[in-house]
């Protein structure tokens, strides 16, 4: 099988790699034949004689690169112009927003593309080390108490000093999943005081073991969804859990938003209100700008001054850290290639699996994923 190391669009803002040489070199060792387009780890710092020296053919001209390739790996979902250029029957690995970007995984059906989607591996021990959605989501954490550090115009940890004591900052985090715990933890690690809020009161426990506070609403009906997920709640629920917010809001230096549900617009948490009544000089990350938002008046890719307040909405911050980032998705993306991949070359297609049948979003003509057809107003696609 020839697998293929495609490009990301730097001027997109896309900076991080499929995979880096390290682990091109691992499964160069395996006997797998590897290609990688002219400078598709330069986002990362990783040069083309790094992968040369890796095993890896370095190919310079895109279009032969995605024509030939049996399989590509990818970090962002591939643009039409790429679309083009893959051929029946050939495989695609990649983040694909198949819920977000429906059309994309259509268009990749009707061309008779085998895709994998990496938002879609299964939340379970066995996957565990295929999670490409936890490995950048943690890293997004890290870098939004990063970003929130140096715009907050105090100081994180408590300090003792000559002129007198300053207190901590207090942040407050909304949405304890990987992301949520990441910025809990480096926050804790710069020396605030955090406090953290989550419908799910499973993730407690999980919460005081990195030393913050968790601010507990009772609600009642199911707030975990299968994959250990936020459920959308009822408008009575969210209500209640606003009330609860706004006071931990109000209070707060910093507040970091983390709360998304998969395949809908994000969970409006903090208000315009709620905003208004923070300090100035207080700050706001919400790391769900471009899913539409937890604070209302945050804007994806923009930093906004809302009556003192500074409001910033980030996108693709693991992109921002890709040395890690990528050697974090490269592990995911590599670990899958050995599931899938066959000792004959060919693609385990078992769909009896849950790893196989869950992440394979479209096969033989076919858009296999029912969450994708009903985005689509489908009921089936076959071409």
């Amino acid at each position: 099988m020839r697998i293929a190391i495609a490009r990301e669009d730097l001027e997109g803002g896309e900076r991080r790699v499929a995979l880096i040489p390290d682990m091109v070199s691992r499964l160069t060792k395996k006997g797998w034949e590897i290609c990688v387009e002219t400078g598709a780890g330069t986002g990362s710092f990783f040069s083309d004689e790094d992968y040369s020296q890796a095993g890896a053919q370095i190919i310079g001209d895109k279009g032969q690169l995605w024509r030939e390739a049996d399989l590509i790996v990818k970090v962002a979902p591939p643009k039409d112009d790429e679309l083009e250029q893959l051929h029946e029957g050939a495989a695609l690995i990649s983040f694909l927003n198949p819920l977000g970007q429906p059309e994309t995984a259509q268009k990749l059906a009707e061309g008779k593309i085998t895709t994998f989607s990496m938002e879609l591996i299964p939340r379970t021990s066995r996957a565990q080390s295929m999670d490409a959605l936890s490995s950048q989501a943690g890293v997004a954490g890290y870098k939004a108490v990063l970003i929130a550090a140096a715009t907050l115009p105090k100081f994180f940890p408590m300090l003792t000093t000559a002129a007198g004591t300053i207190r901590p900052a207090k942040v407050f985090v909304i949405g304890a999943g990987v992301a949520g715990l990441q910025a809990i933890a480096t926050a804790r690690r710069l020396g605030a005081v955090v406090e953290a809020f989550d419908i799910r009161p499973a993730v407690k426990e999980e919460v005081q073991s990195l030393g913050a506070k968790f601010v507990e609403v009772e609600l009642e009906e199911e707030t975990t969804a299968k994959g250990g997920y936020a459920k959308e709640i009822s408008e009575e629920s969210k209500q209640r859990t606003q009330a609860v917010i706004a006071q931990h809001v109000a209070s707060a230096d910093v507040v970091i938003t983390t709360a998304q549900v998969p395949g809908k617009k994000a969970p409006l948490l903090v208000t315009e209100d709620m905003v208004a009544a923070m300090k100035p000089g207080t700050v706001i990350v919400d790391m769900a700008a471009e899913q539409g938002g937890n604070c209302a008046v945050s804007e994806a890719g923009k930093n906004i001054q809302y009556q003192g307040v500074t409001v910033m909405g980030p996108v693709n911050l693991p992109s921002s850290m890709p040395v890690h980032a990528s050697e974090m998705y490269s592990k995911n993306i590599a670990t899958l290639l050995q599931y899938l991949i066959q000792e004959d070359g060919s693609l385990n297609l078992d769909f009896s699996d849950d790893i196989v049948d869950e992440t394979c979003v479209t096969h033989g003509g076919e858009l296999r994923n029912e969450r994708v057809k009903a985005a689509l107003g489908l009921e089936s696609v076959a071409v």
